[in-house]
């Protein structure tokens, strides 16, 4: 099932706008309310039917696992077909470039809990990778050139957000150390302490990406997100955006966020041990208890680039402008910056040799 929302003047596609946070034609600049267009097409749907379209696939033999991985829908506005891979929830038709977005990803058990709407937009994302690349020193001039930048896209990322009740009981050893000294001896005084902290946390919202085309390394860099300002889910807010599923359910993420969650208060009871010369860890108990979760998509710009002819990956995240990504070294500009430090460091060290001759002299 594909979903399309229409401009209420011209009939043009709407898409979410995230400077106004209204959905905006682009045809004859239209803005309207989320609400109210949600409520208009509560009032339509007893006079329309979804149309359900079955995914169409070619006469030709599909080799194993092939068939699953991707859909085939047909555009609403224009007929065309629209392919895309099984876990695609929103993008836009090729032909007419009208944003939908396919209910059937997103129903039962697959319909996320929560929505933290984009607050930047392609814009903000393009300065933001430029500022990202300046002062660069070792940067290939010519990575800087729009001609290698492939793909700028804005995707509501799958996340599962843990909440859950931590249960700490830590006992840590630790001395102090004392120095000083007379007319006869040197003294030194240890002092063994034996710590114990004890308390409860209550964690809300820990974030755990659920996609497989997203590094984890990469979404974890993106945080924190504001899950405050998150909004119960409306498709609404999907149009003009890509959107994927989750790939990897919440049992198997519950390991991450486990972890995630032991790690955290593992440092926050260690940082209340101060004053202490040393200390050391003798027993972490940690124990999580009420478990709850939650689905949500966030949103996340992603740029990619390709750099004699190996990929590179950006992403922003769509609601604080962080940004984070890997950059290619240019060997010949940083094999030039080594010649000329060691030239500089040799000369140095010649003329401090030259000057401790003399005065030895």
């Amino acid at each position: 099932m594909l979903k399309e929302y229409k401009c209420l003047n011209c009939d043009g596609g709407i898409s979410f706008d995230p400077a106004s946070q209204q959905l905006q034609c682009p045809f004859c600049d239209s803005t309207f309310e989320v609400a109210a267009v949600l409520e208009m097409e509560a009032d339509c749907q007893s006079e329309q039917e979804d149309i359900t379209w079955t995914p169409q696939h070619e006469d030709r033999a599909w080799e194993e696992g092939e068939e699953e991985s991707m859909h085939i829908y047909s555009c609403n506005s224009c007929g065309g077909e629209i392919v895309a891979e099984a876990s695609t929830a929103a993008t836009q038709c090729p032909f007419c470039g009208n944003p939908v977005v396919m209910k059937g990803n997103l129903t039962g058990s697959l319909k996320p809990d929560l929505i933290i709407p984009f607050k930047l937009d392609k814009a903000q994302a393009k300065e933001a990778l430029q500022r990202h690349l300046s002062g660069k020193r070792l940067l290939p001039k010519c990575f800087k050139s729009k001609k290698t930048l492939d793909e700028i896209t804005s995707v509501y990322v799958p996340f599962w957000l843990f909440d859950a009740d931590v249960d700490a009981n830590m006992r840590y050893r630790a001395t102090t150390t004392r120095m000083w000294s007379d007319s006869r001896f040197n003294y030194i005084e240890t002092r063994h302490f034996n710590i114990i902290r004890q308390g409860d946390i209550a964690f809300d919202g820990v974030p755990v990406d659920a996609s497989t085309k997203m590094p984890s390394d990469m979404m974890e860099s993106l945080e924190p997100f504001d899950v405050s300002t998150a909004m119960p889910f409306s498709t609404s807010y999907l149009a003009g955006h890509m959107a994927d599923k989750f790939d990897y359910d919440s049992a198997e993420c519950a390991g991450r966020a486990n972890a995630r969650i032991k790690n955290t208060t593992e440092l926050t009871f260690r940082r209340s041990v101060v004053g202490y010369t040393t200390v050391m860890a003798q027993h972490q108990g940690v124990a999580v208890k009420g478990g709850k979760v939650q689905y949500a998509l966030l949103p996340v710009w992603t740029i990619k680039a390709t750099y004699k002819d190996k990929p590179y990956m950006f992403a922003m995240n769509g609601q604080t402008g962080k940004f984070v990504g890997d950059l290619p070294m240019d060997w010949g500009i940083f094999w030039k910056w080594f010649s000329i430090l060691t030239v500089g460091l040799t000369a140095v060290i010649s003329l401090i040799a030259i000057l401790v001759g003399g005065f030895i002299q």
